[in-house]
C-alpha cells in the first residue's frame, strides 16, 4: 500500500510540474539572457539563462499561450499544444519598433515629464493593486572571481586555489533557494524555505531570500547601502532629468512608454537606464537601471544593474512583477568579484485581506531537509536551468566536497597548516585536527607587547583548545593567558571556559578567573597600543589599573523572543598598583601622573585599598519588536529599527571584607537606530542608573564614563564616548544620566556642496551630554566627516569636539581608524 501512494505522489509531482522548455536567441541567433516568460494572464513565469535557454513549469496539459517578453525586443506569443512533457519551443525575438513619429518634442513641455508626473500621481493606486500577496518565489546568487592575485601585502590567497582555474578565476559562490512567500507592503513578510541548495556544502544554507529582493519602485525609496531614490518617488524631479524615447504597443495593445532615466548629479543616490510606464494606468511595465557605488556610499562596488519586468493578467487587469535580476562588479586590492542574482516569483494569489496573526516575528523559516533535496526535485521545480558554468560547478564542488570530508585530505590539509616556524614563537601558532574538529592555539607575544607606568614594559602569551559541532554550530573553549611585567617583575595567570549550548535560544557559559591588571573603567576605554603611544611619546599615562585576583561565572540565554537575560557572579580580591617605571622614548621635562585616578599629583596615596568583595548582577535586554528566521541549526534574530532596544539591570555589592563596600545599583539603557528616508541615519544612546547605600564604596565600583584623552577614536562606536572628557573626572556612585545622538547624512548634504561632493564623505553632526548630581552637565557638541580616504580605502573619519560645562571648557580634534575596534 506504501508503494502505491509513493507512485501516486510521483505522478503527482511530476504533472504539477511539467514542462515547456526551449532557448530564446535574437535574429542573428545569439541566445539572450532573462527573457520574460509567462503564459497568458497567468502568474506561471520563469526566465532564460545566461545561454538563453528556459524552462516553464505548467500545471496541465492542453492548450497554452506563451508570451516572450524582452525589453527593447517585440514580444512574441505562442499557442502551445502539449500533450506529452516536456515540449520544446524555441523562439527567435526581433528588436522592437520604437515609435517618435507622433511626437512633438517641446522644450518647454518635455513629454517624458508628464508622464513620470502621472506615474507618481497614480503611484500609491498602483501599488495598492499588489499590496497583499502569495506567491512562489525563486532565486539563484552566483559569485565570480577573475584573475584572483596570489597575494595581498604579502599574504598568500590560496583558500579558493581548489575551485578557480589556471587564469585564477571561476565560481566563488553559487546557490539557490525555493520558497513560498507572504507578502503585504510595505515590510510584512513571511517566508518559508521549501529548498536550498549551496554548492560544496551539503549541509549549508543559502543566504538568498525574498527580502533582499524586495526593491520596489513604487516606494520612495530602495534600500540599499544607502536610501536611493526612486525615478517616480513624491520628489523625483530634485534628482532626475527625463526624456522620452519613444513608445510601442504590448501584445495586449497597451502603448509602453520608454523614458530614459538620468541623475541630476552624480554623487547622489539615483539610478540610470531605462523605466517602462504603460500609457493609459502609468503602471511600471518594466525597469532596466543602474548605479555606480561611489552614489551609494559603497567604494568596493563599481556597479550595480538592476532589471524587472511585469506582467498583465486581463482577468484582474493587474501588473504583477515576475521576474528581476540583480548584476554587480566589486572590487578591492587587486580582487575583482562580479555576480548576478536571478529572482522569479510565481503563482501570485492576490488578497483582499489577510487572517489576524498572518505576520509574526518568526519571518522565515526553513522546512525540515530544506537543505538536503536531491537533484531530481531540483530539475523537476527550478523555472531557471542551470547554464553549463552553473552544471559544471555543482559536479566539481560536490566531488571536491566528499573528497574534502575524508581523514586522509583533511589531515594532508592539516599537515600543511600545521608546520612550526622559528617566527611562530613571536607570532604565534595554531595546531588543527579538522577531521575531528578540534584545534589549540598559541598567541605569540609580539602583537600583544605594550607599555604601561606600572607594569612597564609587558608581554602576554596565551593558549586556548576549541572543540567544534559545526552542525549545531556550537563550541566549547578551553583557554589561558599569561602576562608579565617587567618592571614590576610579576607574572599573572589567567583562565577561562566558554560553551555555547545551542543556536535556538543561545545559551552560553562563561567561567573565568585568575589574576589580571584591570582598568578602573570595566569598559576598558583606552587600548594597550593607544596607551603605549600616548605614554611613550608624550608621557601620558592615561591608563589607571589595580589588581585584580577573582573567580567569576556568567550564564545568558534568551529567554522569549526579544528577551534576553544574563547573570554574572565574581568574587575578587582588589589590590592597588603604582608606578614602577619612568621610561619615556621621547624625552621632556614632563612628570607621569600617579595611578591614582582620583589623585594624579600623588605618588604616595593609593586610589583603593585592599579589599574582597562578591559582586552579582543580572541583566535583562528587551528586543522590542525583534524578529527571526528560523533554521534547522538555530534561531537567527533580526534588529527591528521601528523600535528601541531597552537594558535593565540590577548590581550588589556583597560580602566585602568591610561593610563599606557594599552597595546596590541600579540602570537601564536604550539604545535606537533610525533611518530618515534618504536624509540619513540618527543614533541615540540614553543611559540612567543610581546607587543606594553606596557613600563609602570602592572606586573601582564607581560608575566611570568613556573618555577619550587620546582623542584618536579605534573603530568603536562614537555613541557611548565623550572625546573631550578626562576619563575619571566624572565618576560618580550616585546618581547619573548621560545621553549620545549622531546623525549621520550619508551624502545627503555633502553630495551637493561644491567641490566637497568630490570627497564623496559624510557628515556627521552629535550631541553628547552627561549629568550627574552636584555638578553643572557636561556637553559635548561634534561635527566631522566619515567615509574619507583615498579610492576605494575610506577608513578614516575627522571629528570637531567643543566642550561645555559651567561655559566654555576646550576644543578637540579627534582623528577615527574604522579598522581598529574600540570599547562599546
Amino acid at each position: 500500500m506504501k508503494k502505491n501512494f509513493t507512485l501516486l505522489f510521483l505522478l503527482i509531482a511530476i504533472s504539477s510540474f511539467a514542462q515547456i522548455k526551449g532557448t530564446i536567441t535574437d535574429s542573428k541567433g545569439n541566445p539572450m539572457a532573462f527573457v520574460n516568460i509567462y503564459l497568458q494572464d497567468t502568474y506561471t513565469s520563469t526566465t532564460s539563462n545566461e545561454q538563453g535557454k528556459y524552462e516553464l513549469n505548467v500545471r496541465t496539459p492542453g492548450k497554452h499561450i506563451v508570451l516572450y517578453q524582452y525589453l527593447g525586443y517585440k514580444t512574441e506569443k505562442k499557442i502551445v499544444e502539449a500533450e506529452k512533457f516536456p515540449q520544446i519551443v524555441d523562439v527567435q525575438l526581433t528588436e522592437e519598433d520604437i515609435q517618435l513619429n507622433d511626437v512633438v518634442i517641446d522644450p518647454k513641455a518635455n513629454p517624458a515629464n508628464e508622464i513620470i508626473r502621472n506615474a507618481i500621481a497614480n503611484r500609491k493606486e498602483n501599488s495598492a493593486k499588489t499590496s497583499k500577496y502569495n506567491a512562489d518565489f525563486y532565486s539563484r546568487g552566483i559569485f565570480r572571481v577573475k584573475n584572483l592575485p596570489k597575494t595581498i601585502m604579502g599574504q598568500k590567497l590560496d583558500f579558493f586555489d581548489e575551485i578557480i582555474d589556471s587564469t585564477r578565476s571561476g565560481i566563488l559562490y553559487l546557490s539557490e533557494t525555493v520558497s513560498k512567500i507572504t507578502f503585504q507592503k510595505p515590510d510584512k513578510l513571511k517566508e518559508v524555505i521549501v529548498a536550498s541548495k549551496v554548492s560544496g556544502n551539503d549541509n549549508g544554507f543559502s543566504f538568498n531570500n525574498a527580502a533582499q529582493a524586495n526593491f520596489d519602485f513604487y516606494e520612495n525609496y530602495l534600500d540599499f547601502d544607502v536610501k536611493v531614490i526612486s525615478p517616480i518617488a513624491d520628489g523625483a524631479f530634485n534628482y532626475y532629468r527625463y526624456k522620452f524615447d519613444g513608445s510601442f504597443a504590448d501584445e495586449n495593445n497597451k502603448v509602453i512608454n520608454k523614458i530614459k532615466v538620468t541623475p541630476k548629479r552624480n554623487s547622489e543616490p539615483a539610478m540610470e537606464g531605462y523605466l517602462y510606464i504603460v500609457d493609459d494606468t502609468y503602471a511600471i511595465y518594466a525597469v532596466d537601471l543602474s548605479i555606480k557605488g561611489s552614489q551609494m556610499q559603497n567604494p568596493a562596488l563599481n556597479k550595480l544593474t538592476l532589471k524587472q519586468s511585469y506582467s498583465f493578467n486581463n482577468k484582474n487587469k493587474i501588473w504583477a512583477k515576475n521576474t528581476q535580476t540583480i548584476d554587480f562588479e566589486a572590487g578591492m586590492l587587486g580582487i575583482n568579484i562580479s555576480g548576478n542574482f536571478t529572482y522569479v516569483y510565481s503563482n501570485f494569489e492576490f488578497k483582499e485581506q489577510f487572517e489576524k496573526k498572518t505576520f509574526t516575528a518568526e519571518v522565515l523559516k526553513f522546512e525540515e531537509n530544506a537543505n538536503k533535496k536531491e537533484d531530481s526535485f531540483w530539475e523537476t521545480i527550478r523555472p531557471v536551468p542551470l547554464t553549463n558554468e552553473e552544471s559544471t560547478d555543482y559536479a566539481k564542488k560536490d566531488a571536491l566536497q566528499t573528497k574534502k570530508k575524508s581523514q586522509v585530505y583533511l589531515d594532508s590539509i592539516d599537515g600543511k597548516r600545521n608546520k612550526f616556524g622559528f617566527s611562530d614563537i613571536l607570532m604565534g601558532y595554531s595546531y588543527r585536527n579538522s577531521f575531528k574538529k578540534w584545534s589549540i592555539k598559541y598567541d605569540g607575544p609580539l602583537l600583544s607587547t605594550s607599555f604601561n607606568t606600572v607594569q612597564g614594559w609587558k608581554t602576554q602569551v596565551g593558549l586556548s583548545f576549541v572543540k567544534r559541532d559545526e552542525d549545531k554550530r556550537t563550541f566549547t573553549r578551553i583557554g589561558s593567558r599569561f602576562d608579565y611585567g617587567f618592571a614590576e617583575e610579576k607574572l599573572r595567570v589567567t583562565g577561562d571556559f566558554y560553551r555555547k549550548f545551542n543556536n535556538t535560544n543561545n545559551s552560553q557559559l562563561y567561567v573565568n578567573g585568575g589574576s589580571s591588571v584591570s582598568q578602573f573603567n570595566g569598559s576598558n576605554p583606552i587600548t594597550n597600543l593607544g596607551n603605549t603611544i600616548s605614554t611613550l611619546f608624550f608621557k601620558n599615562n592615561f591608563m589607571k589599573v589595580y589588581e585584580k585576583n577573582f573567580i567569576a561565572a556568567n550564564f545568558g540565554r534568551e529567554i522569549i523572543n526579544g528577551l534576553n537575560l544574563n547573570f554574572n557572579l565574581e568574587y575578587s580580591e582588589r589590590k592597588p598598583l603604582e608606578n614602577n617605571t619612568d621610561y619615556v622614548l621621547i624625552k621632556n621635562d614632563k612628570e607621569y601622573t600617579s595611578n591614582n585616578p582620583l589623585l594624579p599629583n600623588d605618588n604616595v596615596t593609593p586610589a583603593i585599598v585592599k579589599h574582597n568583595l562578591v559582586k552579582a548582577n543580572v541583566n535583562a535586554r528587551i528586543k522590542f519588536g525583534q524578529q527571526y528566521w528560523t533554521r534547522p541549526d538555530g534561531k537567527y534574530n533580526i534588529g527591528n529599527e521601528k523600535y528601541p532596544t531597552l537594558n535593565i539591570g540590577y548590581e550588589k555589592g556583597l560580602a566585602a571584607t568591610d561593610k563599606k563596600y557594599e552597595y546596590d545599583l541600579i540602570s537601564a539603557r536604550a539604545t535606537y537606530g533610525l533611518s530618515i528616508g534618504n536624509k540619513g541615519y540618527l543614533d541615540m544612546n540614553l543611559k540612567a542608573g543610581k546607587f543606594f547605600n553606596a557613600e563609602n564604596i570602592s572606586f573601582i565600583d564607581y560608575k566611570h564614563f568613556n573618555g577619550n584623552q587620546t582623542h584618536i577614536n579605534n573603530g568603536g562606536t562614537y555613541t557611548n564616548v565623550f572625546n573631550n572628557l578626562p576619563y575619571y573626572s566624572a565618576s560618580t556612585n550616585d546618581s547619573f544620566i548621560e545621553f549620545h545622538a549622531e546623525h549621520n547624512d550619508k551624502g545627503f548634504i555633502m553630495n551637493k556642496l561644491p567641490l566637497l561632493k568630490y570627497l564623496k564623505s559624510q557628515l556627521v553632526v552629535g550631541f553628547h551630554n552627561l549629568s550627574i548630581p552636584e555638578r553643572a552637565p557636561y556637553q559635548e557638541y561634534t561635527i566631522g566627516l566619515d567615509n574619507l580616504g583615498f579610492g576605494k580605502l575610506r577608513i578614516f573619519r575627522l571629528d570637531y569636539v567643543r566642550s561645555y560645562q559651567n561655559g566654555f571648557q576646550g576644543d578637540a580634534i579627534v582623528f577615527g581608524i574604522k579598522i581598529l575596534g574600540g570599547a562599546n
